[in-house]
């Protein structure tokens, strides 16, 4: 069968806000670069995100008058890691806190807008900026800047090994577009193809066998770049550490508003302004259309009594211990939280919330009813509810009357679901070196290979809002310039390849 190849400096597989920041770099660094991405378009796990970076010396902060500096971002990150610290890799902590307040200044240059900073303790100074109008925002400009620079892209082009010959990377195999391709790197390759949230293999070999069945938010997000690295001697690490499983609301059928604008800059600039200037009494029903699309109920419900059933009324264990593990194993994989009257209206009211982004606001049962009508469902009593939702009256009353705990109280009683169980990120990632070159067993670089974003994580704990996005940019546009950078005399001039074929 006929092999197409490609010969290029620099070849980035995976085109989310790592790949993208990657290609950038390597461009700029003076290589002939070509991005490939599996998916028909570009966004990666970036584009499904909240869209939040951390970042210290910002304009922001500046403009607040905040004083602030990467040394006291790097000293309050293991507040959030807690008795996990120990496990995290020092260097590459320094080299994200180093690298942001520039990487930011970076995003900025790029067209992206963010509003903030806002505060999120341990961080003793506000550093969580939110991105505007929405994640969209960072691919939108960052493939925009690299078709400028002259990146080569290719979507629909699934990676299925990399090459090795003579102890160095110098290729990776793709199928894309009707035929089997061959794309050589003269630099080196550099994988940033997100984590393994929705790898069953890695879940089940890292997590657990229960953890196998739960889904990701991204679908694709299946650790492709730590296989082909691991058949080459690469080395998983933290792969046990994972957000999740946890209980998130299902996505609108329709995208929502906030979710549908276009990421224009004139646009983020003018939502800029409006969140400084306009009350918050006029932002609120705005910034609602967001807050309630898919995101994580607060357990506080339950502690407060409310009940998980399954689609047929029935409770599948104690609502306080771990329920999002076991919802994989009911019908549909799917559940409602069902509560009473009393639970409705302190759910109604500050300070108990449904769900929250954190910086933004807080929704509260009335705004589910207002902007979520496909999740919330209300009825005067217990049966005339399990009507609605489809499901046995008899089984929903033994489920409310049978929970060993004080039982619900009077109606209107409220529905709020479908829910679902979701890995959000995991953190196992490839060992890298401070030059992201992936590491064997024996913590030799693999020459020619580096890896970028929760692909490349090397053992970084990445907890609290921002950094997960804030790795991805940063690792990125590092490893890509040390991509080009190794590509050194035989840099290709222009943003063209060389394309030839071959029998294979």
């Amino acid at each position: 069968m006929t092999q197409l190849e490609e010969v290029h400096d620099v070849v980035v597989v995976g085109g989310g806000g790592a790949g993208l920041a990657a290609a950038i770099e390597a461009r700029a660094a003076g290589g002939s670069v070509l991005l490939l991405e599996k998916n028909a378009a570009l966004g990666g796990s970036t584009a499904w995100s909240i869209g939040s970076v951390s970042a210290t010396q910002t304009p922001h902060q500046k403009k607040r008058g905040i004083v602030d500096n990467p040394a006291d971002h790097w000293a309050d990150m293991p507040g959030f890691a807690g008795e996990l610290a120990s496990r995290d890799n020092n260097e590459l902590r320094r080299i994200l806190c180093d690298g942001m307040p520039d990487t930011f200044a970076w995003l900025l240059d790029s067209g992206v807008r963010f509003m903030g900073p806002m505060p999120e303790p341990p961080h003793r100074q506000p550093r969580m900026h939110n991105v505007l109008p929405n994640s969209r925002s960072f691919i939108y400009h960052l493939e925009r800047r690299a078709r400028r620079a002259g990146v080569v892209i290719r979507t629909g082009m699934q990676v299925t090994a990399i090459v090795q010959k003579d102890g160095c990377i110098t290729a990776v195999d793709a199928e894309g577009e009707g035929s089997k391709w061959r794309f050589v790197a003269r630099g080196g390759v550099v994988l940033a193809a997100g984590d393994f949230t929705n790898s069953p293999a890695h879940k089940a070999r890292f997590m657990g066998s229960q953890e196998a069945k739960v889904e990701g938010v991204n679908l694709t997000a299946t650790g492709d770049g730590q296989r082909m690295a691991e058949a080459l001697g690469a080395r998983i690490v933290n792969g046990d550490l994972a957000l999740g499983p946890e209980i998130r609301f299902i996505a609108p059928a329709t995208e929502t508003l906030m979710r549908r604008l276009p990421p224009w800059r004139w646009l983020a600039v003018f939502m800029e302004w409006s969140l400084d200037h306009l009350p918050a009494a006029v932002l609120r029903p705005f910034m609602m259309k967001f807050l309630t699309t898919a995101l994580a109920p607060s357990t506080a419900l339950f502690d407060g009594g409310a009940l998980l059933v399954n689609q047929r009324g029935e409770r599948f264990g104690d609502e306080l211990d771990r329920p999002a593990w076991r919802l994989p194993d009911q019908p549909g994989k799917l559940a409602y939280i069902i509560i009473d009257q009393a639970l409705a209206s302190r759910f109604s009211k500050w300070p108990d919330f449904v769900s929250t982004a954190p910086g933004i606001a807080y929704a509260y049962i009335p705004d589910y009813a207002t902007n979520r009508p496909d999740v919330y469902t209300q009825a005067v009593t217990l049966g005339a509810l399990a009507h609605k939702l489809g499901m046995d009256p008899a089984a929903l009353a033994h489920s409310v009357s049978s929970t060993g705990r004080q039982p619900l109280g009077a109606g209107p009683y409220v529905a709020l679901g479908p829910v679902r169980s979701v890995f959000v990120h995991s953190e196992g990632g490839l060992m890298v070196d401070t030059q992201h070159r992936v590491l064997d067993a024996g913590d030799r670089p693999l020459r020619g290979l580096y890896a970028a974003g929760s692909t490349g994580q090397g053992g970084l704990l990445l907890k609290g809002h921002g950094h997960h996005l804030a790795w991805a940019f940063v690792s990125g546009r590092r490893a890509g310039r040390f991509a080009a950078q190794a590509a050194g005399g035989d840099s290709v001039s222009g943003g063209g390849a060389d394309a030839r074929y071959h029998e294979s």
